[in-house]
């Protein structure tokens, strides 16, 4: 194990918490209120049951179809929580991910709570930047510089 300090752990298991939370709250709404399509497809055999090209003219209940699929099991949650679950596991073994990755939820994040106004994705904005935070925390402080003279030029 390394010496990550508590404070970065803390950050990171927060922030794996909001993305878990995040995705699974998603998959939970979109169940609820998608319930009556799902039913439709497990009754269709789930085979195709949700057609890639609808046509020219879909009907109702295609675009319904659409709409569960593209904000339910096609949405962003099911990687949300796995990647959610990844940081969780990381802190455990005292591994921070590379601050990239809050810098990429942060991106994604905002931009998504810009379009979709009110939104939660602002929250997950914030677990990015956690996710930024713990890998500043996580690195060891560097040594500080003695500030150069005249005399210490070559």
């Amino acid at each position: 194990m390394t010496d990550t300090p508590s404070s970065a752990l803390r950050a990171a298991r927060i922030a794996a918490g909001t993305l878990v939370t995040l995705g699974a709250g998603h998959l939970v709404i979109v169940s609820a209120v998608g319930r009556d399509r799902l039913a439709a497809w497990v009754d269709a055999g789930l085979w195709a049951a949700v057609p890639l090209f609808p046509g020219a003219r879909p009907s109702a209940a295609t675009l319904d179809d659409q709409v569960v699929f593209w904000s339910g099991v096609g949405s962003f949650a099911v990687p949300l929580v796995l990647l959610g679950g990844l940081v969780w596991w990381l802190a455990s073994k005292s591994i921070v991910p590379p601050a990239a990755v809050g810098w990429g939820l942060v991106a994604w994040f905002t931009l998504g709570a810009v379009v979709l106004v009110p939104s939660p994705m602002i929250v997950g904005a914030l677990a990015g930047a956690l996710l930024v935070v713990a890998d500043r925390l996580s690195r060891p402080r560097s040594p500080a510089r003695r500030p150069r003279t005249s005399s210490s030029r070559p």
